[in-house]
């Protein structure tokens, strides 16, 4: 064998030996042997959480069950005698500050009553509500102790890509301290879970009580919150869960933290998608942006002049790809900041300059709010088959009632319902001569004299023109 032939083996030796070194390299800097030392500093931080509510059921007055799907079953559910018991719920949350301030998702500490955080999976303390966000799913609590804790930080969401390494730590079933790794599998996820959704998606094992815990990176950084699953049939994880990007949740929890509360930017426009045929029909060459449907009175949008049909290309430097990024955009703006929109009216781009508002103190958010608000707090009446809902100071100012009336708003009424002289918004303000204070008190009486056998019941009530009558139903 000659040198060149010996120069060549040696060559595709050395190339061979490089290729398996720096593949074995690279292998070795992107998958970890073990997260072991990643949990062991991290585990402090994350914390378990468990509240307390109090829930009113129904407790069987037979002292035997009907088998599912058996019509006896909705015939006497109604019989019951109203119970309340208290209901517990599970969740995760993690430490940002050493003072214990926590931060979870709102849907696990929402109507609690009492908050219990176990740090490390050793220590109880109780914990209050800072502030809330039902619009991003946030929440704040703070531990109620004069002790230190260990917290971690956030990490550049922004930065984090498709295939990364994350480890999730939670409260799974109540199984606390518990670990799970995956990759980041997707970015900017939108599910229709909230009015900013901007998920990232992973296959680290999420389940029930993981919601509030961290996502992190492999520096230990927070890089999301955990906060939905997809499973079908409750069948638990399936690999696809949801985290709110660690950038988007930062700016909310600093508002939280310093006001209690959120500040918004509002522009005062009510929009929708932009078609295929919409684009066609104003001439655009993609379909972009968000058509505007309406706009607000008093609104910045209507100050500066936006106006029903313009379509939203851009705001602030930013393109409006879709309909969806046009709220995300807004709300992570400064209120009070002057910004270009740029918008297509007429087959040709304009630009406003709209200095933004607080959603928060608009009209639009205390609608939204208000509407939010009564469909949470409507009562069925089963036996009477209606909706009720509490009478309010402002329905009592709309209606210019007494101001001394109280009673219950009836919201929806079924065609077959015994009441067939009353309607919606009419008000029930006595049952069997007692006053009527709440949708709860109301329902209590109702139940009451189904189960006492009483043969008519009597009402008093304001009709929609506000005359007060009588009426009595015989009962079957």
């Amino acid at each position: 064998m000659n040198f060149n032939s010996k120069f060549k083996n040696f060559l595709s030796i050395f190339f061979l030996f490089v290729l398996i070194f720096s593949g074995s390299f690279v292998q070795a800097k992107n998958s970890p042997a073990s997260f072991a030392d990643l949990a062991e500093k991290l585990m402090p931080s994350v914390v378990n959480i468990s509240t307390t509510q109090t829930v009113t059921t129904k407790q069987n007055p037979f002292p035997f069950k009907f088998p599912p799907g058996s019509p006896f079953e909705d015939m006497f559910k109604e019989y019951g005698q109203p119970q309340e018991r208290k209901a517990m719920s599970l969740g995760s949350g993690f430490i940002i500050d050493k003072k214990g301030i926590v931060v979870t998702n709102n849907h696990v500490i929402q109507g609690a009553e009492d908050i219990i955080v176990k740090v490390d999976g050793q220590s109880e303390y109780k914990a209050k509500i800072i502030g809330t966000d039902p619009f991003a799913d946030l929440a704040i609590i703070q531990i109620i102790s004069d002790k230190q804790f260990q917290p971690v930080n956030f990490g550049d969401s922004d930065k984090a890509r498709v295939g990364d390494w994350v480890v999730a730590i939670g409260n799974p079933f109540g199984l606390g301290g518990t670990v799970t790794s995956g990759i980041i599998s997707a970015r900017n996820r939108d599910i229709g879970m909230t009015r900013y959704d901007d998920f990232i998606q992973t296959d680290a094992s999420i389940n029930v009580g993981n919601s509030g815990g961290p996502l992190f990176d492999l520096n230990g950084k927070v890089v999301g919150i955990n906060t939905a699953i997809i499973a079908p049939g409750s069948s638990g994880s399936i690999g696809i869960g949801f985290a709110i990007p660690s950038n988007a949740a930062s700016r909310v929890i600093g508002q939280l933290i310093e006001f209690g509360e959120t500040r918004r930017g509002w522009l005062g426009v009510r929009i929708q998608e932009v078609t295929k045929e919409i684009a066609e029909i104003e001439k655009l060459k993609e379909a972009s942006g968000a058509l505007v449907a309406s706009v607000s009175p008093d609104s910045p949008a209507k100050k500066a002049g936006i106006k029903e049909g313009d379509i939203i290309l851009e705001f602030n430097g930013n393109k409006v790809k879709t309909m969806r990024m046009l709220p995300k955009l807004v709300a992570e703006t400064e209120v009070g900041k002057k910004v270009v929109v740029k918008i297509w009216r007429n087959q040709k781009m304009i630009s406003k300059r709209i200095i933004l508002g607080r959603l928060e103190s608009s009209k639009d958010f205390a609608i939204e709010n208000k509407q939010k608000e009564d469909k949470t707090k409507f009562t069925k009446i089963d036996q009477l088959k209606i909706s009720v809902k509490d009478l309010t100071k402002d329905d009592i100012n709309e209606r210019n009632l007494p101001k001394n009336t109280t009673g219950v708003v009836i919201t929806n009424i079924s065609n077959d319902s015994p009441l067939i002289n009353l309607a919606v918004n009419d008000i029930i303000v006595e049952f069997q001569k007692k006053i009527i204070k709440s949708s709860s008190q109301f329902k209590l009486l109702v139940d009451k004299a189904i189960s006492s056998n009483e043969k008519t019941l009597y009402f008093a009530t304001f009709d929609s023109r506000n005359q007060r009558g009588y009426i009595t139903v015989k009962l079957k």
